[in-house]
């Protein structure tokens, strides 16, 4: 999490209706069949996949894509002792969810500061359409440059975009233009390859090679998934001062004898069993060019 330094104040905005997709706002001047098509999802290896900017991100939208969403939104609570963030944020005005998801990071938001307006953005619109009035969705690319005004959010909020954004100089460059004097960035990463603090994870562990493979996949991607590592330095290039580095431990499974490590294990566990399909299929089919077959049977194997 960081603070910015900038000269000059920011100016509110009226709170939005209950119904919180914004397609509208996001489109311009566009047709309303562009409007529409958005919402047109293309299918890829029986998952669906967003159909906007389409093919510039990994992962799936399906259900049972949001419910992996979730499962890593309760393993977050868990992480933080079911604190939404870390930023020292008082009394917050405007706030930014970048790549909200199934949105119930920033419905969550919403209901804590109430007068706050929690703006959410994503590719994919898969965001409950019901949702506290100071709640709004709108369909956005943020690896583009930002149409939101400079100086405008107290708060922006970035979790899981690994894999996902180009020029990472140049969104935290975004991030920094649109924040407000004495406001707050908070991103949440995660490694993609699992250690063993003990030793036990040799060097031909299957863990190591799914990792690896992941930031190989990235790389031919075009879109780093090591950002995890690399943003407290690129966020302080930006020109956020005030930064602070706070890391975790995600056990995969229930191994831990500490309760609360045991239980987000247990979810891990859970998240990575029912996920890595997700995960991993786009990457190796459309970055790797692996057949189906192979990806199942290297999976089997490993």
């Amino acid at each position: 999490m960081a603070s910015p330094t900038a000269p000059s104040p920011a100016a509110d905005e009226d709170a939005g209706s209950d119904s919180g997709f914004d397609s509208g706002s996001l489109l311009g001047d566009e047709t309303d069949t562009l409007a529409s098509s958005i919402l047109h999802h293309r299918m890829e290896n029986g998952r669906q996949y967003h159909a906007y900017r389409d093919g510039s991100y990994w992962g799936p939208n399906d259900e049972l894509a949001k419910e992996i969403l979730d499962f890593a939104h309760h393993m977050y609570l868990l992480t933080l002792d079911q604190q939404l963030h870390c930023a020292p944020i008082q009394d917050p005005h405007d706030i930014l969810d970048v790549g909200t998801g199934t949105g119930i990071w920033a419905i969550d938001m919403a209901d804590q500061y109430p007068a706050a307006m929690v703006t959410g953005t994503d590719l994919s619109p898969i965001q409950p359409e019901w949702v506290p009035p100071n709640c709004r969705f709108e369909i956005d690319d943020v690896s583009l440059e930002w149409t939101f005004p400079p100086n405008h959010f107290d708060f922006i909020h970035i979790r899981e975009l690994f894999g996902c954004i180009p020029d990472w100089d140049f969104f935290f460059q975004q991030a920094y233009a649109h924040t407000k004097p004495g406001g707050w960035i908070e991103i949440v990463e995660h490694s993609v390859q699992p250690v063993a603090d003990d030793g036990t994870m040799g060097p031909d562990h299957f863990y190591h090679t799914w990792g690896q493979v992941v930031i190989e996949m990235g790389e031919k991607f075009g879109k780093s998934f090591t950002i995890w590592e690399e943003s407290a330095e690129r966020i302080r290039r930006a020109g956020f001062v005030d930064v602070t580095e706070i890391r975790y431990k995600w056990p995969m499974n229930g191994w831990s004898k500490d309760n609360k490590l045991k239980n987000i294990g247990r979810w891990n566990q859970l998240r990575l069993m029912d996920g890595v399909e997700g995960f991993m299929l786009r990457l190796l089919t459309q970055a790797g060019g692996v057949s189906i077959l192979s990806f199942a049977h290297r999976f089997t194997l490993g």
